[in-house]
């Protein structure tokens, strides 16, 4: 039976690079030439063009596996469908279950494939794209970013920022500097948190240090709430802030703990860490979902229809699991329900469809 599993992962791995190579070589063709434009008006090379493209590899390789695998799958099962040896293979009392299991090893398998680059290469990879992209392409504002913190100078002010909710579009623990003659501190604002208003920013609980050079001192004042125009929006700290594409799930599980502890709302993070692991684990759902679309009779003599019952699953997956992906960033949903909740909609609908394949 061990050759059986053998000749299907061989078909398997057939289809599999064939479609995945092809999706991909696509992917750069039409990065490529749909950013030529940014390339021409910023300067930058085609040959450093063409790199900034390839950078971006790793993360859609993940990406678009589990579609890949779905559809991989499909054909190497609609095919056997199609020449009867799904069949010859069930008269022989050969169970839909037993002919599963390859399909499912190779989903395991490239789930820890696609863990295994998220912690690796995107890293990386998708830090060295973004800067391109934010500071060479789009000519990013004057800055000195660490890995979580920003430094950022905005008119007189340099202005650091320990904590950035993309999505809430909120800051914390900032602090602004304003140095004056003889490189001494003139005005200084510590803040808790910060939001952004009708083009100004919103600082709540303030302590104000303003530098008094008669009597050669700092005028302390606080202030439950001040309004600061600073040259500055929620869009340039989006991309000056390290995207969570930038750091593994190792890393953002420090992050979120060290922000946690600090006493910030870390929900985004804590969303978009639970689904760096809940995400992988769709290659067992595709592969089982796959399985049952390949079995089907209709298959058998229309293997297109099949494949685009593939490419309709995978949008429904990706609708979903962004929906609850924002549900989590909303606070609506908890941050591991929110990463979960397709995967387990979706292991549910693919148990019952293979069931009825059976």
């Amino acid at each position: 039976m061990k050759c059986l599993h053998r000749y299907w992962l061989k078909e398997f791995s057939r289809f599999f690079i064939i479609i995945q190579s092809l999706i991909l070589v696509l992917f750069v063709f039409i990065d490529y030439l749909s950013r030529m434009d940014k390339f021409i008006k910023s300067d930058i090379t085609m040959l450093k063009g063409l790199w900034y493209v390839l950078l971006k590899l790793p993360f859609m390789f993940v990406q678009l596996t589990p579609a890949s695998l779905l559809l991989a799958v499909i054909a190497a099962f609609g095919i056997m469908n199609r020449d009867a040896e799904l069949t010859a293979l069930k008269s022989s009392g050969i169970s839909v279950y037993f002919l599963v299991k390859p399909a499912l090893a190779a989903g395991v398998a490239l789930a820890c494939v696609m863990f295994f680059v998220g912690e690796t290469l995107i890293p990386i990879s998708m830090s060295r794209a973004n800067y391109i992209r934010y500071q060479e392409m789009d000519g990013g504002p004057t800055t000195s970013q660490g890995r979580k913190d920003i430094w950022i100078k905005s008119q007189e002010h340099m202005v650091h920022i320990n904590f950035f909710d993309p999505v809430q579009k909120r800051v914390a623990g900032i602090t602004a500097t304003a140095m004056g003659e003889g490189y001494k501190i003139a005005h200084r604002i510590d803040a808790r948190t910060g939001v952004y208003k009708d083009g100004q920013w919103v600082f709540q609980e303030v302590t104000e240090q303003v530098y008094d050079p008669q009597k050669d001192d700092y005028e302390v004042t606080t202030h439950t709430s001040k309004n600061m125009a600073l040259n500055l929006a929620p869009d340039d700290l989006g991309e000056l802030a390290m995207k969570t594409d930038e750091m593994s799930f190792s890393e953002l599980w420090a992050y979120v703990r060290k922000v946690t502890s600090e006493g910030y709302d870390a929900t985004t993070y804590r969303v978009d860490m639970n689904g760096k692991l809940a995400f992988p684990f769709i290659c067992v759902i595709m592969a089982l979902t796959g399985a049952a679309t390949g079995m089907r009779s209709f298959v058998k003599t229309n293997l297109p229809v099949g494949i685009a019952i593939g490419v309709v699953i995978c949008f429904l997956y990706w609708f979903m699991f962004g929906f609850c992906i924002s549900l989590g960033y909303a606070k609506i949903l908890p941050p591991v329900v929110a990463a979960w909740a397709g995967n387990l909609v979706f292991l549910c609908l693919g148990t019952i469809y293979l069931i009825n394949t059976e």
